[in-house]
């Protein structure tokens, strides 16, 4: 049998399978940090797909190669890396297909404000600005907040009037 040239216990052809696995993630890396870098369009073949294909190819062809390479022979395995690459471009370019497409709830806008609850973060002074913390779309949002008396610390309030996107007019809401 032919000597095979290895590179730290690693076969020359699963060298060269890893380095093809590898391309397929720099071209998936590419397409996700450089947005429309490579872009190839609207039609079949995506960015995500290529890498898919060539990053599924590689890396399969180089654990089918170290598995099973002197066993059934490169050009089987080849072909069986192909075979195995197909699938996973096709799924890799479905899931970014679905994640690209996803319904998103709608941004919250100063209209969302009003009749948010909350409660007064810094005392709210006569004739001055405190703090009050609200929740948006189940976030907690710190608005800078005025009311027509002074409010202290802990009340809670209702917010009446969005006077800006971070800025609010409040009133007191009654202990229940």
């Amino acid at each position: 049998m032919p000597e095979v040239a290895t590179f730290r216990g690693v076969g020359t052809a699963t060298l060269i399978f890893l380095i093809i696995g590898a391309l397929g993630v720099l071209i998936a890396a590419v397409a996700v940090l450089g947005g429309d870098l490579l872009d190839m369009g609207d039609g079949f073949v995506s960015t995500e797909l290529v890498a898919g294909l060539v990053g599924g190819f590689g890396f399969s062809a180089a654990v089918l190669n170290e598995l099973f390479g002197e066993d059934i022979g490169l050009a089987v395995v080849l072909a069986l890396g192909v075979i195995t690459a197909i699938p996973l471009g096709l799924l890799s370019g479905l899931l970014v297909d679905r994640m690209s497409n996803m319904r998103t709830d709608a941004t919250p806008t100063r209209a969302d404000l009003v009749g948010t609850r909350g409660v007064v973060v810094t005392p709210i002074p006569a004739g001055g600005f405190g703090e009050v913390r609200v929740r948006i779309g189940g976030q907690p949002v710190k608005l800078s907040a005025r009311a027509e008396r002074p409010v202290p610390l802990g009340t809670k309030v209702a917010v009446i009037t969005a006077v800006s996107d971070t800025s609010v007019i409040v009133q007191e809401v009654p202990e229940q």
